[in-house]
């Protein structure tokens, strides 16, 4: 089976190490790709093709792995195939029904939990998501409905309180620092929220700084699509990502 990846940062990184499998082969390309992107794929054991147009060519499954604002057009190009198109950006469902007008069995797709983890789930939607479930031999897979935009729904829901928490995070860090109280910062909040806290927060502090950029297009597609709802701390987090 092959599986062409459009995109390849650290989800398509670490999805070719989860679904390791000698019947399993994914290709991608070094097309228009950053130095770091390159430096990633170099470092997986993936077919390179010159144009991502020769990779989906021989595809039975294509996924959709770069960023929400480039998940359209991405469908538009490389979607109208019989192969599977999975897109696992950050979407609203208003972007995934869009997608689904220009790609072929389509499935929306979720990946839920740290994606560099031992088992990350991969929530799907869609009526060919079933074609899909082969993939729960590496990670948890599960079908939410045969609705397009279910399993979208669910990404921005989730985004809507772990990306507005992390700016909060941030900015809580960011006093504690200015009181030279960092450890006894996190050593208050471990108290209620865990003994791994203090790692799981500089973590998410770490991640969320290094990718300001495509965590501002996550939550504008919230916007865009509650838009009308109460969100005005998912407004606020947007301003201050920007910020970073």
């Amino acid at each position: 089976m092959n599986i062409a990846l459009i995109g390849f940062g650290k989800l398509s990184y670490n999805l070719v190490k989860l679904i390791n499998s000698p019947n399993i082969n994914f290709m991608t390309s070094t097309q228009d790709r950053s130095k770091n992107t390159i430096d990633l794929i170099n470092q997986s054991n993936v077919e390179v093709y010159s144009s991502f147009d020769q990779a989906v060519e021989s595809a039975d499954i294509i996924i959709s792995a770069n960023s929400p604002s480039q998940a359209v057009e991405t469908a538009r190009r490389y979607g109208n195939t019989d192969s599977i198109y999975l897109d696992l950006n950050n979407i609203s469902p208003k972007t995934s029904n869009e997608i689904n007008s220009l790609a072929n069995n389509f499935v929306d797709g979720a990946i839920i939990g740290k994606i560099d983890s031992d088992n990350p789930t991969l929530y799907l939607s869609g009526v060919d998501a079933d074609k899909l479930l082969f993939l729960d031999e590496f990670l948890n897979v599960k079908i939410i409905s045969d609705k397009i935009g279910d399993a979208s729904a669910l990404k921005l829901l989730r985004s809507t309180y772990t990306k507005s928490l992390s700016v909060l995070l941030i900015e809580s860090y960011n006093l504690a620092k200015g009181l030279d109280l960092e450890d006894e910062f996190f050593d208050v909040l471990s108290v209620t929220e865990g003994d791994d806290f203090k790692q799981k927060s500089l973590s998410r502090i770490s991640n969320t700084l290094k990718s300001s950029k495509r965590k501002s297009e996550e939550l504008e597609e919230i916007l865009d699509y509650f838009d009308g709802d109460d969100l005005d701390m998912v407004k606020t987090a947007l301003d201050k990502l920007k910020q970073f």
